[in-house]
């Protein structure tokens, strides 16, 4: 059940794509995007001070489109085991970018967990980058590119 945000955002996305060169499909957190163009999406992190203060910059997809999924202890009603704020992964596919930020989520306990979880999620294959938010600490890695909004 970790993944169906995504994985609906992935499918949706994939149908519309055969009429549209833009596509971006966003489900709660959780997009699909496949675009010819840089975009940006924001990071809402709920009442840490980084919340809205970040975006992840999006240079122009390959052909199959990617996924970029957050989840979240602290926001919205998803149950999460861990505590970051935002645990965020783009991906070859938004179903395993779902999947793979709730296990992200869930591994951070507290900010000294945060390398070691971001490494661990490094080791997926189809993960293309990976950050976590939780309170004033931030962590990054991969091929995200934040910018400050």
């Amino acid at each position: 059940m970790a993944a169906v945000a995504g994985t609906l955002a992935g499918l949706v996305g994939r149908d519309i794509q055969p009429y549209s060169h833009e596509v971006i499909v966003e489900n709660g957190g959780d997009i699909y995007i496949h675009s010819s163009q840089e975009r940006r999406v924001g990071v809402f992190a709920g009442e840490s001070p980084l919340s809205g203060r970040i975006a992840v910059k999006i240079a122009a997809t390959p052909p199959q489109g990617l996924g970029i999924c957050a989840s979240s202890a602290t926001v919205g009603p998803s149950e999460s085991t861990g505590k970051a704020d935002t645990a965020l992964v783009m991906a070859s596919s938004a179903a395993l970018a779902d999947a793979a930020a709730t296990a992200l989520g869930n591994k951070v306990k507290d900010s000294s967990q945060v390398e070691e979880a971001l490494a661990w999620v490094m080791g997926i294959e189809g993960v293309q980058g990976c950050l976590v938010i939780i309170g004033d600490h931030l962590g990054v890695q991969g091929d995200i590119k934040i910018e400050k909004i």
